[in-house]
């Protein structure tokens, strides 16, 4: 029997798209690094130019790839102590980032949560996008039949692959904006703004 990541591995290799469940809602995953499939991404689900994409990364060690210059200590230490799980840190994108999927040049970021979309993310290696699964302005989705229901044209074409399943739902991650000292919460998710800022005095006393 065919294990179901084997094959979203093989579509996401081929520059197309997986959607499968995260630790919150279902998930629209492409390898951000080919541009195929960051056109692929964005034929399935159109987005404003004000929204960027959220990211997920197969690995901590792969994060400083995407950050233009280093890492803030500040955004090291929000990491340290809530990833993997629902924060998405976001900081200036690297060069190398496809500019259609950041937001006014920064790139938000988390290290996935146990999920199978933390799973398939490391298998593959390289950070995927992670925007939701649903058309544009309706409500994320927690089952994969929704998905399957929303973008049937799509998957019969072969532009996208369902892993079927089950996400747990709940709140999304919480996106901070951090800079060397300073932060701000741009959306407040499943991570609560009251830990972020224990975080930051934390910080604040060691430096």
């Amino acid at each position: 029997m065919t294990n179901p990541l084997d094959s979203a591995l093989a579509q996401l290799a081929a520059g197309k798209v997986v959607a499968i469940a995260t630790e919150s809602y279902f998930g629209l995953l492409a390898d951000i690094a080919n541009p195929l499939a960051v056109e692929a991404l964005f034929a399935l689900k159109p987005r404003g130019a004000d929204k960027g994409v959220p990211i997920v990364l197969p690995a901590r060690t792969a994060w400083s790839a995407l950050v233009a210059g280093s890492i803030p200590t500040l955004a090291q230490a929000f990491a340290d102590v809530c990833w993997p799980g629902g924060l998405s840190i976001a900081l200036p994108a690297a060069a190398s980032v496809a500019s259609r999927v950041a937001l006014d040049g920064s790139l938000a970021v988390r290290l996935p949560g146990a999920s199978p979309a933390a799973e398939l993310a490391s298998r593959f290696g390289r950070p995927l996008s992670a925007t939701s699964a649903n058309l544009p302005g309706a409500p994320p989705t927690s089952h994969s039949a929704a998905v399957e229901q929303a973008f049937a044209g799509p998957i019969v074409r072969g532009e996208l692959l369902v892993v079927a399943g089950e996400s747990p739902g709940g709140a999304p991650s919480t996106v901070v904006r951090v800079s060397e000292a300073e932060y701000a919460v741009a959306r407040v998710g499943a991570v609560a703004p009251s830990l972020l800022e224990q975080i930051a005095k934390t910080q604040l006393q060691r430096a």
